[in-house]
């Protein structure tokens, strides 16, 4: 199963992690992860290389983290809205594909 947490701070979300596989099909033939990927490495590109927003970027392998280091910046008002963009895809891509992405948010306290 694809595990995608967003973190949401004051009402917003301001980072993503997406991991995992979906089932849907055999390694490099399964349309759901490619789905996936390919709208998380689209959301990560346009928020650091043509939204120039402040974020932290891992790429672990299975892991993708992205989470925007000042998300008060005016730069980081199209990020967010990016960030809740990419979180209703993968919504509606769930929807469509039962049991293979599981999305949760976690709220951030304090940052």
């Amino acid at each position: 199963m694809i595990e995608a947490e967003f973190l949401r701070y004051d009402g917003s979300l301001v980072g993503f992690s997406v991991s995992g596989h979906a089932g849907a099909g055999p390694f490099g033939k399964d349309i759901v992860c490619a789905a996936v990927s390919s709208a998380t490495m689209l959301t990560a590109n346009t928020i650091t290389d043509y939204l120039f927003a402040k974020a932290e970027v891992k790429d672990k392998g299975n892991r993708i983290m992205l989470v925007l280091r000042d998300p008060e910046s005016a730069m980081s008002i199209a990020a967010k809205q990016t960030i809740a963009s990419f979180c209703k895809h993968l919504e509606m891509l769930a929807e469509d594909n039962k049991g293979k992405i599981r999305i949760t948010v976690r709220d951030l306290k304090g940052r």
